[in-house]
């Protein structure tokens, strides 16, 4: 009797464990749509790598937590391919075929531009996580929110080194797109302030044939450092003419690239003593709310460290969540409304946005690989090694 008795009570416990488990949704269980592109091919697709294991993270947890107003969570993803006329027409598929309650943005400057158009015309919010190009809140709209500090601050902190290092000149190089333009623009406007000469200032359309005639120019003028604006193919195609040139300025920094988790394995042992900004960085020494938590379920979940892509993603995700479960309601009016008042912390830190969307808030950090290790060299509070150069 007595086993008889064990057995039913280890399987009332089993049975208790499982409930409680389980999440226990209304009884409207219709799902809430949430729907974007992310880039699983071409230029983007590293990023959107991050991006969109973020957002499946965040679609496990809150499911596992009771879902949103009582409802599951669904993701919807289509390959954009990194393509702009894809994006235009996944977004329209999304919101008047798929019938989405809510959108999450696409990577990239140029990309959520094109996305923007779509959600602002029917009235979506959209926060844009993998953004940061100042065209985006120039255009008047009313529902696309930055989470990201805007590119023309990315180097700020890299031009405040270098003037403090002593370092005199920089050559500023930029690949013609939206966002890398204004990174560019952002740089020599910083470099002036800190009082360092700016010996080239130019940019390009295409990386492989214009590349190794510029990064000549930037020889012959002795420039001290140089900064790329540009997406990571062309960090390490210029990674790659340096080595042949056996050329190297006392100061290199670029945008996005340096910030992966993989760029030395990619770029080698030309990564060494590379700068580069980041919205964020997965070391559990910053000190923001469920940083380390986010970083061990994303490992688990990933299988690789996050980036700050993927941070802001998740970042995302947590305003959207807030937003919602204040209005109990997924009306776009009342989440705009509760958005253009917010000032919060998230997984990468502050998140306060001005009239027109843009982050204001949110601060870049810059970060220099050494020893094949990233290691943040700005700022001084949040420093994990001392720069380099």
């Amino acid at each position: 009797m007595l086993r008889i008795y064990a057995k039913f009570m280890i399987m009332l416990i089993l049975l208790w464990l499982h409930l409680v488990s389980t999440p226990v949704f209304g009884s409207e269980s219709k799902p809430i749509l949430i729907g974007a592109t992310v880039s699983l091919e071409g230029k983007y697709e590293g990023p959107s790598f991050m991006i969109r294991n973020a957002f499946k993270l965040w679609e496990e947890e809150i499911n596992q937590r009771g879902g949103l107003l009582d409802r599951p969570v669904k993701l919807i993803f289509y390959d954009d391919k990194s393509r702009k006329d894809l994006v235009r027409h996944f977004y329209e598929k999304l919101i008047t075929e798929d019938k989405i309650d809510l959108v999450f943005s696409p990577y990239s400057t140029s990309l959520t531009l094109v996305a923007s158009e779509v959600s602002e015309r029917y009235g979506f919010i959209m926060l844009a996580s993998g953004a940061s190009g100042e065209s985006i809140w120039r255009r008047g709209y009313r529902y696309i929110f930055g989470v990201y500090a805007t590119a023309g601050r990315y180097f700020i902190g890299l031009l405040d080194l270098m003037a403090r290092n002593n370092i005199e000149s920089v050559a500023i190089l930029n690949e013609a797109t939206s966002f890398n333009i204004f990174a560019a623009k952002g740089a020599q406007e910083w470099a002036k302030r800190f009082g360092l000469k700016v010996s080239i200032k130019k940019g390009y359309k295409t990386g492989k044939t214009e590349l190794p005639r510029l990064l000549k120019e930037v020889k012959d003028v002795a420039s001290d450092g140089l900064i790329l604006c540009a997406y990571p193919a062309d960090c390490y195609e210029l990674l790659r003419l340096m080595r042949e040139m056996k050329y190297r300025p006392k100061t290199l920094g670029f945008t996005i690239a340096p910030a992966l988790p993989d760029f030395c394995e990619h770029a080698g042992a030309m990564c060494e003593d590379v700068f580069g900004p980041s919205q964020w960085e997965p070391d559990e020494r910053i000190p923001f709310p469920g940083t380390k938590k986010f970083i061990k379920n994303f490992k688990a979940y990933a299988g690789k460290c996050p980036s700050y892509h993927a941070g802001s993603a998740y970042a995302s995700c947590q305003v959207l969540e807030r937003a919602i479960n204040h209005n109990k309601s997924l009306n776009h009016e009342r989440i705009r409304d509760f958005l253009v008042a917010l000032d919060t912390v998230t997984v990468i830190g502050r998140f306060k946005v001005d009239y027109k969307g843009k982050q204001v808030g949110h601060n870049p950090i810059i970060i220099q690989w050494q020893n094949s290790k990233k290691e943040i060299v700005y700022p001084t509070k949040m420093q994990t090694a001392s720069p380099r150069f």
